[in-house]
């Protein structure tokens, strides 16, 4: 007799929260550490201090992921907070992705997937119908999950010191200029 564990549910869920709750912010945290110190590794050989890490936490605030203006995604597995992403209006129909993270343990296990559906299905809650996003060139993994989820290369929309490179989404299935 042969024993299947093979796990016939899901273990990912993704529903909107507050982005000043616990988890929430926890999460944000992370993301910040992650990219940060994948970007000093790369440019300065090093991690980031703890005192740059409190700066750039600061000068980074995810205030506006917060409705009207806005909305926060907390990815759980198996019920522990372990993925996020937000989504600001910036335009008519437009809003822009950022703070996309699942926390480097349970990477691989379909949480990007299930993030970026939800983002989808949020960012039409929000009356929009183009998603577009910035982000650095070395984020190699991250850039690869967009594109396999619809986002196609647009001109630049923004000028952030990190926005190296812009995605868009037409949500009708069709890559969107910025705007």
């Amino acid at each position: 007799m042969t024993i299947s564990t093979t796990r016939t549910t899901d273990p990912w869920s993704v529903a909107p929260a507050e982005v000043g709750s616990a988890a929430a912010l926890a999460l944000l945290r992370d993301y910040y550490l992650d990219v940060a110190n994948r970007y000093y590794r790369l440019r300065l050989g090093r991690d980031g201090t703890p005192e740059e890490i409190e700066s750039g936490l600061a000068d980074a605030p995810s205030d506006d992921l917060a409705g009207p203006s806005g909305l926060f995604l907390l990815g759980r597995h198996d019920g522990a907070p372990q993925a996020c992403a937000g989504l600001r209006v910036i335009g008519d129909r437009t809003v822009e992705l950022t703070r996309v993270f699942v926390r480097p343990a349970v990477r691989g296990t379909g949480g990007g997937t299930r993030l970026l559906a939800a983002v989808d299905e949020a960012a039409r809650t929000l009356g929009a119908e183009r998603i577009v996003l910035d982000t650095r060139l070395d984020l190699v993994e991250a850039r690869a999950l967009y594109t396999r989820h619809g986002y196609r290369e647009i001109p630049a929309y923004s000028s952030g010191p990190y926005a190296q490179i812009w995605y868009g989404k037409d949500l009708n299935g069709t890559a969107a200029e910025a705007g």
